[in-house]
């Protein structure tokens, strides 16, 4: 079964060990070094440089149709034999919308609803960056439906860091 895996950065490494991801993706300001773990292949990790914000802020970059285009880009070449694990700094906002922008994307017949209640009962601390839902409901033609759901599901549980979950197909 095809898995989406979803972690901080300070656990990236035993997380790629733990669940034999072979597919990688990054999302994190513009900067912040990130080792690629060896187990990850270069041309199997994609980095998205951006600011972990729903509005313009100087110094920031703001999430883009251009940074979900490379993430739709890249998720549909995924040939699913490994598991994908996508990360941000804390593994609570941008890695979370991108893991509910994925699932929503590969997964055209199961209603978006489903996937957020996934979402929550996998991680009590996701709270998905507002604007990649945005975006991605509005490439993927969701008519709203991918806002209206993480909505739902409201706000994540406080906390520094997210512990490690995944999302099955």
């Amino acid at each position: 079964m095809s898995s989406i895996h979803v972690c901080s950065l300070s656990r990236l490494p035993e997380t790629v060990r733990k669940t034999g991801a072979r597919s990688l993706i990054t999302l994190i300001n513009q900067g912040t070094p990130v080792r690629r773990p060896q187990e990850i292949s270069p041309e199997r990790h994609l980095l998205v440089s951006m600011s972990d914000i729903t509005v313009e802020m100087e110094g920031h970059i703001l999430p883009s149709e251009e940074h979900v285009g490379a993430l739709l880009a890249f998720v549909q070449k995924w040939d699913r034999a490994a598991p994908l694990l996508i990360h941000c700094w804390a593994g609570v906002s941008r890695s979370t919308a991108a893991a509910f922008i994925t699932a929503c994307a590969l997964n055209p017949g199961k209603r978006e609803s489903e996937i957020a209640e996934d979402l929550r009962r996998n991680s009590p601390t996701a709270t998905p960056n507002a604007k990649l839902v945005g975006l991605a409901d509005r490439v993927l033609d969701r008519q709203g439906r991918m806002i209206a759901a993480i909505e739902t599901i409201g706000r994540g549980k406080e906390c520094l860091e997210g512990v490690p979950f995944k999302l099955d197909f």
